[in-house]
C-alpha cells in the first residue's frame, strides 16, 4: 500500500466495448466515436487529471461467433462498427501534454518492418508518450478477411509473436545508432544528414519472417514503446512474461488475479528479468455519487440499461464458444478453442475453486461484465479501490466508461481528489510515458535485463 497507483482511460473506437447496451442512455455521447473531437475531448479531460494512459482495445473482425453469424453483434452494437484507433492518437497527442497512449497492434496480421515505422512514427509525434499492446488475434472473422483459410492455432500465434518481437527489438535498438543522425558538418567540413557508418542492416532470417535491412525511421524517444500485454493463458502468460513491461491480468475474483500476478512474475524471475519490475492492472468500472445514496441510485438506473445478451455476444466472441446455444443457469467450464483460453479458463471450477454459471461469470449482479466494479462515495470507493490493488496484488487500473463522458467526469470530480489525498496518484508525469510508469528507472529506454537488448 501506498505506491502510486497507474490509472488509464479503458476504451475502444466503437459504440460500446464493455459498457454493454449503456449506449442507449440517454447521457451517453460514445455515438460520437467518429468525431474527431470527441476523442480530443476525452484526451485533454484525462490529461488534465493527470492518468497516466488512455489504452484503446482493438479487433480486426467482426463479431460472429454468438449465433454463426454477426446480426447479434450488429444489432446490440457489440464492438460495432468499429474504426481503426491508430489514426487517432496524431490529434489526441496535438491536444495533450502528458497523456500516454497505448494502441493494439496485432503480430498475426502486422508485418513487423512496417509496424516498427509506425510506432516509431507515433513515438516521434507524442514525444514519447506510446504504449504498444500487443496481441496475438482471436478471431476467426479476421483470419478470413486478412488471407488465412483459417485462424493459426493458439500457442502458434504467439511463435510468431516471439520471432516477430525479436524483428522489432532489432530494428529499434540494433539498427540505428544512438548518434547516427548528424545533420551538420563532419570534422572534414563534409555536410551529411546521417552518418551511413552507424545504420545497420538487421540480416533477420527466421522461421516466419526474413527481414535483412535496416530501419527506416530513426530512433525516437523511447526508442521502444511502452509494451503492453494480455495474456494470462500458460502460452500467453509465458509470453508476457519474456516481453511485457505492463500487464493486464485476469482472474475470477481478487485470488484468481493473485495466482496469475504471481504466477506470470515467476516466470518473468526465469525469463532473467526482475519480477517486481513488471506492472499488473485490470479493467474497472467505477460508478461514484457525493453520497452513498446517489451512488446507488446511479448503478441501478445504468443496470437498467444494462445489456446481458451483449455481455453473452461478446462472450462468444472472445472465447470462441457459441454461447446462443446454452443456458445462462449453466455452469461454465473450460474448454480448448484457439481464441481466448484464459478469459473462459478463469472461471474453470478447477481453477477458481468454485461453480460459476454463465451468468454469474458474463453479468454479475454487482457490476458490468468483465470489469471490477466500485460503487459508492468518494471514500468509499477509494477504500474498495486500495483493497482491491492489495489483495488481487496488482499496480493499477484500466477504468471503463459506462457513460461518456459522466463517468470519467464524475472519477475526475470525485475519487480523483481522494486517491490524491491519500497519496495514490503521482505528483507529476514523466517525460515519456515510461518514465511516469517506471519513474525508478529514471530512463525512457526498457530495463537493462529486458530480453529486448538481447536481441
Amino acid at each position: 500500500m501506498g505506491q502510486h497507483i497507474i490509472l488509464n482511460g479503458f476504451t475502444m473506437a466503437t459504440v460500446s466495448h464493455l459498457n454493454y447496451g449503456l449506449w442507449r442512455h440517454p447521457a451517453d455521447q460514445t455515438y460520437r466515436y467518429k468525431d474527431i473531437t470527441y476523442w480530443t475531448e476525452l484526451a485533454r479531460t484525462l490529461d488534465d487529471a493527470g492518468f497516466d494512459a488512455l489504452f484503446i482495445a482493438d479487433a480486426l473482425g467482426q463479431i460472429d461467433v454468438y449465433g454463426n453469424s454477426p446480426d447479434a453483434a450488429l444489432k446490440h452494437g457489440i464492438q460495432s462498427p468499429l474504426i481503426d484507433p491508430l489514426l487517432l492518437v496524431s490529434a489526441m497527442a496535438a491536444a495533450t501534454t502528458s497523456l500516454g497512449f497505448g494502441i493494439t497492434l496485432s503480430t498475426t496480421y502486422e508485418h513487423p518492418y512496417l509496424l516498427a515505422r509506425k510506432l516509431t512514427t507515433l513515438d516521434h509525434l507524442t514525444k514519447g508518450r506510446l504504449g504498444w499492446n500487443i496481441v496475438t488475434s482471436q478471431q476467426e472473422s479476421a483470419a478470413r478477411n486478412l488471407g488465412l483459410d483459417h485462424q493459426i492455432p493458439h500457442d502458434e500465434r504467439y511463435d510468431r509473436a516471439d520471432e516477430f518481437m525479436d524483428i522489432v527489438y532489432k530494428l529499434w535498438l540494433k539498427s540505428w545508432e544512438e548518434d547516427a543522425v548528424i545533420r551538420g558538418q563532419t570534422a572534414s567540413g563534409e555536410w551529411i544528414y546521417t552518418d551511413p557508418e552507424k545504420v545497420h542492416p538487421i540480416r533477420h532470417d527466421g522461421r516466419y519472417y526474413r527481414v535483412p535491412d535496416g530501419h527506416t525511421a530513426e530512433p525516437s524517444p523511447q526508442r521502444v514503446p511502452v509494451l503492453l500485454q494480455a495474456g494470462a493463458s500458460a502460452r500467453g502468460g509465458a509470453f508476457a512474461a519474456r516481453h511485457a513491461e505492463v500487464i493486464f491480468v485476469v482472474g475470477a475474483g481478487a485470488e484468481g488475479t493473485r495466482k496469475n500476478v504471481r504466477r506470470i512474475r515467476e516466470e518473468a524471475a526465469r525469463e532473467g528479468r526482475d519480477p517486481e519490475s513488471l506492472r499488473f492492472i485490470c479493467a474497472a468500472a467505477v460508478v461514484v455519487g457525493d453520497t452513498e445514496d446517489e451512488a446507488i441510485r446511479k448503478f441501478a438506473e445504468y443496470k437498467a440499461f444494462y445489456d446481458a445478451t451483449g455481455s453473452l455476444i461478446h462472450y462468444s466472441s472472445m472465447t470462441g464458444v457459441d454461447f446462443s446455444k446454452n443456458q445462462t443457469d449453466e455452469v461454465l467450464t473450460y474448454r480448448p478453442t484457439e481464441a481466448s483460453q484464459s478469459v473462459l479458463e478463469q472461471f474453470d471450477p478447477a481453477i477458481s475453486g468454485r461453480s460459476w454459471t454463465i451468468a454469474e461469470a458474463t453479468s454479475p449482479a454487482e457490476g458490468f461484465g468483465r470489469a471490477k466494479t466500485f460503487v459508492g462515495s468518494p471514500a468509499t470507493v477509494a477504500d474498495q479501490i486500495e483493497r482491491w490493488l492489495e489483495e488481487s496484488e496488482t499496480d493499477g487500473l484500466n477504468l471503463i466508461q459506462l457513460i461518456n463522458p459522466d463517468s470519467y467526469n464524475d472519477f475526475v470530480r470525485l475519487v480523483l481528489p481522494e486517491l490524491k489525498r491519500r497519496g495514490r496518484i503521482r505528483p507529476k508525469p514523466g517525460k515519456t510515458l515510461r518514465e511516469s510508469l517506471f519513474p525508478q528507472n529514471a530512463s525512457a529506454h526498457p530495463s537493462a535485463d529486458h530480453p529486448a537488448w538481447r536481441c
